[in-house]
């Protein structure tokens, strides 16, 4: 997901007064890039089963193609939330842009992979001599194409052998990496997932789990949130403790769901025609998404960390980066549905 402020794991004054819903609630617009992506997931969850209607809401996701739509409509007012990466709303608080807040996290890591093709590279040891790698990933400048660059970092590989291929779509990224057009890939689900399963990818790095994430970045790494402006949170407390209390709810729903209830909630559209991978994917993916809302105290610091490293957003080094996130509506939440 390529942002104008930083991508995936980055990934006007809003309006502060919700009007009435069509059934009687309080109406919210969120916007949302690529609704069906599984980082996502809990919105869809908790529209499909009516958390939100519980909460007196009447929520209009508004799917977007790109980061940049989506962030122009919350910053024209034609939208009161943001679903987007941390570090998109982090930046455009540090660049002056607009004091947006994370108030609900939705993912605790990016569910990004980096895998080598073993039919390129066979050796049990693939990048002690690698003289030149071409790695597909979802967008220059977005969180796969920097998890590459710091696994790889990592390994010792000089960023001069290296090739960046942009491969956003699914189809598109599983066809170069089954006729050789790239050596490596860095990508999310259900993408990495088919390739698995087709043995012919060797992972080298993976964020889908909380161990995995830690080991590339150093710590935890937040990725998806809802993020909405500070003077939009402070005048509308209860409209927000709403919401919160939804997503809540559909992320304590997404650690225990099976297939059965996967199948009943997620929209047909979502499983691109093969209903058995996306289940594969989704089991993958369960650890991803936090259980309860909240952002760790040094997730903030662990992106500072890494964006640091490789040299970008700088702006972020002079945000107090205690202001870009509150936990109070995921607590109240938590306690609530004993998350």
């Amino acid at each position: 997901m390529t942002t104008p402020t930083g991508g995936v794991f980055a990934q006007g004054a809003a309006s502060s007064t919700a009007s009435p819903g069509l059934a009687g609630g309080r109406r919210v617009e969120i916007a949302v890039v690529e609704k069906s992506a599984f980082c996502v997931l809990p919105l869809t969850v908790a529209e499909r089963l009516r958390f939100f209607a519980a909460e007196g809401l009447d929520v209009q996701i508004r799917d977007f193609p790109d980061a940049t739509a989506a962030v122009q409509t919350v910053l024209q007012g034609r939208a009161q939330v943001l679903s987007a990466s941390f570090g998109t709303a982090a930046l455009l608080q540090a660049r002056g842009v607009m004091p947006m807040t994370s108030f609900l996290l939705q993912g605790r890591t990016p569910q990004l992979v980096l895998g080598l093709s073993t039919q390129a590279h066979p050796e049990s040891d693939p990048l002690r001599n690698v003289r030149g790698l071409r790695v597909g990933v979802a967008g220059l400048h977005t969180g796969a194409h920097r998890v590459a660059r710091l696994v790889l970092r990592k390994a010792g590989v000089s960023p001069a052998l290296v090739q960046y291929v942009p491969l956003r779509q699914h189809d598109a990224a599983i066809r170069a990496f089954r006729t050789g057009q790239i050596d490596a890939i860095c990508h999310t689900d259900p993408t990495i997932t088919l390739l698995e399963q087709e043995g012919g990818l060797k992972v080298l790095a993976d964020t889908r789990t909380v161990r995995g994430n830690a080991e590339v970045f150093g710590g935890p790494l937040p990725a998806a949130c809802l993020a909405a402006s500070a003077t939009t949170l402070d005048k509308q407390p209860e409209l927000f403790q709403a919401i919160s209390h939804a997503m809540v709810r559909a992320l304590k729903w997404l650690q225990t769901a099976g297939p059965s209830d996967v199948i009943r909630v997620v929209p047909e559209a979502y499983f691109m025609g093969d209903r058995a991978l996306y289940l594969s994917a989704f089991a993958r993916a369960r650890e991803a998404w936090t259980p309860d809302g909240m952002m760790p105290e040094d997730g903030p610091g662990t992106l500072l960390k890494a964006v640091s490293s490789l040299g970008e957003m700088p702006e972020l080094q002079e945000v107090d980066l205690a202001r870009t996130y509150t936990n109070r509506f995921a607590l109240k939440a938590k306690a609530r549905f004993r998350a």
